[in-house]
């Protein structure tokens, strides 16, 4: 029996309801990240061109993502979030005042879609899973990924764990590309070179990152 005719260890039907399609995301709920690193960077008195020293990103690149035209991936919204001295969780979904948080499943708050540099391919979109806790330094999302065949890869501070939960995700990390299945995982430290797509079609995540 061939790997492609041997069942994953768990039962992936479990995750069925979990995953569900995630919806398309409210414009407001798209905005709210633009609009939240424009703030924090008027706030700290930066301006576009010193953000751009700052990241390694072109100012008309920054300047799309705050006028919400470009979707960051999550690698630039890390890097944007230490340039501006802010949490990576507040960028992704805001401020959280609890000391715990229990998601429902109709409750998961859908925050945005990426796209691939300059907001010409979708890559992924994605929900919060945990959006709610105060000072919190982990963000655990649950992810719709795309195919990406621009080979971009992120390079950023933290680490990142992820986990298949259905279709065939391709992960390409430092010189070696690997093809994970429902059930298998992977962790790593984010300055690492990496990307991480939809092998055909899409397929869906667990992802945890921390910041560091």
């Amino acid at each position: 029996m061939n790997s492609k005719e041997t069942k994953p260890h768990i039962n992936v039907d479990f995750f069925e309801d979990l995953t569900g399609d995630i919806a398309t995301p409210t414009d407001a709920n798209i905005e709210d990240i633009g609009n939240r690193i424009r703030l924090l960077r008027e706030k700290k008195g930066m301006s576009i061109e010193e953000l751009s020293q700052m990241t390694g990103y072109d100012v008309e690149f920054l300047s799309g993502i705050e006028k919400n035209t470009i979707k960051p991936q999550l690698g630039t919204l890390m890097k944007l979030s230490r340039a501006l001295d802010s949490a990576f969780s507040r960028l992704i979904s805001g401020v959280g005042d609890k000391l715990y948080s229990v998601t429902r499943q109709n409750e998961r708050r859908v925050i945005s879609r990426s796209t691939s540099s300059k907001g010409q391919k979708k890559a992924y979109k994605y929900m919060s899973l945990a959006p709610d806790v105060k000072g919190r330094h982990m963000e655990a999302l649950l992810v719709r990924l795309e195919e990406n065949q621009s080979g971009e890869r992120s390079v950023h501070d933290g680490e990142e764990f992820i986990y298949v939960i259905d279709g065939v995700v391709n992960l390409k990390i430092g010189e070696d590309s690997l093809d994970l299945e429902a059930g298998d995982s992977v962790y790593y430290l984010s300055t690492t070179p990496h990307l991480i797509a939809a092998k055909n079609d899409q397929a869906t995540i667990l992802a945890v990152m921390y910041e560091g």
